[in-house]
């Protein structure tokens, strides 16, 4: 028999497992008002010239011939100058034109076939590894991109701004999106890394602390490339794996806000879901290989342990927390089914209210990160108003979708898969 006690005990756990969500994410809300501190009073321009650096530009690029030219040119359009900045493109598995496509943009390429060894994490280590026997790794450091990406004239220059200060191994950039109005998915993505650079990225650099890089876009000094012996972060998502292992080493990541990059992002759910389950599953892979180092650094204390903190809540599965906090509440709704009427309608409102309350809060903080980052960032944004606002409500549903994809990405096999862009003419246009 199920007495009135198991109520109390219900709310009790619910509780508790809300307590803790809020104290270890607490912190992002210090982030929030930093973040928004940060927009209301912008961080001045850097006056003097930085000393020039001479960078290598690497695309790690599999059929993707209909992008590559694009993001090439607006390369080879750098203020900066040209004998400091050379392009290299990786074609890696390619079965169309891109190897062609980018030798007549401009680009050094270096052709890749393993069938084996798939995905960006083996071709940059493979590329890295070439440059070293070849000889011309003769590099300050690295920026890496996507082929989907375009390029702001000024992006090379600031970057440079933020390495000639000799600070940091590896710096990150504010993610753009070039189709942000195209539809639901493509603006929730774009929405996503617009907080990160607004809300994630700026309040690290102010505090001093460790940021993290985001795919491509980034900078990673040849220091760091010759110590590790080329790129060895070959997980799913080599790009987090790279920042974990910065905070464990005590290496620096910073953010240069004025370092502009706008990325296609997919546009049907079918590829949505391919790369969110990568990206999950890698998030999974990444917490297996790193929780105790992130443990140990935490207890360095300091900026290298807040790093390491902060690095272990992102990687950390929070969305497994929430999904296993709604099944316990349904598990307990089926459980009481058939007890007593008065106990199990007193326990299943019980549930279904926290049940309600943690949807609705989930709902209602994301829309209104979603409505915080759209007001900061609004003339980077590039869609019409009435899309600007649909995204405010359509946001908190893309990310709701991550809860049967975390799921899924827990016991399926998942594999790296190419995402596919169209790009064009037209969408470069639009932008600045």
């Amino acid at each position: 028999m199920i007495d009135l006690e198991l109520i109390q005990w219900i709310v009790l756990l619910n509780v508790c497992l809300a307590v803790l969500f809020g104290v270890a994410y607490f912190y992002q809300l210090v982030y929030l008002v930093i973040g928004l501190a940060g927009r209301l009073r912008r961080r001045p321009r850097q006056r003097g010239e930085a000393p020039l650096h001479r960078y290598a530009a690497v695309v790690a690029a599999r059929n993707e011939a209909g992008v590559i030219g694009e993001l090439l040119r607006t390369l080879r359009e750098q203020k900066y100058p040209a004998e400091m900045l050379d392009l290299y493109v990786i074609a890696d598995n390619c079965t169309d034109d891109t190897a062609q496509v980018a030798t007549q943009a401009g680009a050094t390429v270096y052709r890749r076939f393993n069938r084996v060894r798939k995905g960006k994490g083996y071709a940059l280590d493979e590329f890295f590894r070439w440059l070293a026997r070849e000889g011309r790794d003769r590099y300050d450091a690295y920026l890496i991109f996507d082929a989907d990406n375009l390029v702001d004239p000024n992006f090379v220059g600031e970057m440079n701004r933020v390495f000639a200060t000799g600070k940091y191994d590896a710096i990150t950039s504010y993610r753009n999106s070039r189709n942000f109005g195209t539809n639901w998915i493509s603006a929730g993505y774009a929405l996503w890394f617009l907080r990160e650079a607004r809300f994630l990225s700026a309040p690290r650099m102010a505090l001093g602390s460790n940021c993290h890089v985001s795919g491509t876009g980034f900078l990673v000094s040849a220091r760091t490339i010759r110590e590790n012996g080329g790129w060895p972060f070959h997980l799913l998502t080599e790009d987090i794996q790279f920042s974990v292992d910065c905070a464990v080493r005590g290496r620096r990541i910073g953010y240069c806000d004025r370092a502009v990059i706008y990325d296609e992002q997919p546009t049907t759910f079918r590829q949505s879901l391919d790369q969110r389950l990568r990206w999950s599953k890698g998030f999974y892979q990444v917490e297996a290989q790193y929780t105790l180092p992130l443990l140990r650094g935490m207890a360095r204390g300091g900026r290298r342990g807040w790093a390491c903190y902060d690095m272990l809540m992102t990687v950390a599965p929070g969305m497994l927390l929430t999904l296993a906090v709604l099944l316990f509440n349904l598990l307990v709704c089926g459980a009481v089914l058939f007890e007593p009427t008065y106990v199990a309608r007193q326990v299943v409102a019980v549930a279904l209210e926290f049940l309600w309350s943690m949807v609705s809060g989930f709902y209602v903080g994301l829309f209104l990160y979603g409505l915080l980052t759209t007001l900061t960032e609004w003339r980077q944004i590039h869609a019409g108003t009435g899309k600007k606002i649909l995204s405010l409500f359509t946001f908190p549903l893309f990310m709701f979708t991550y809860v049967p994809i975390s799921l899924a990405a827990l016991v399926k096999r998942v594999e790296w898969k190419p995402i596919y862009h169209t790009g064009g003419k037209k969408m470069a246009r639009e932008l600045p």
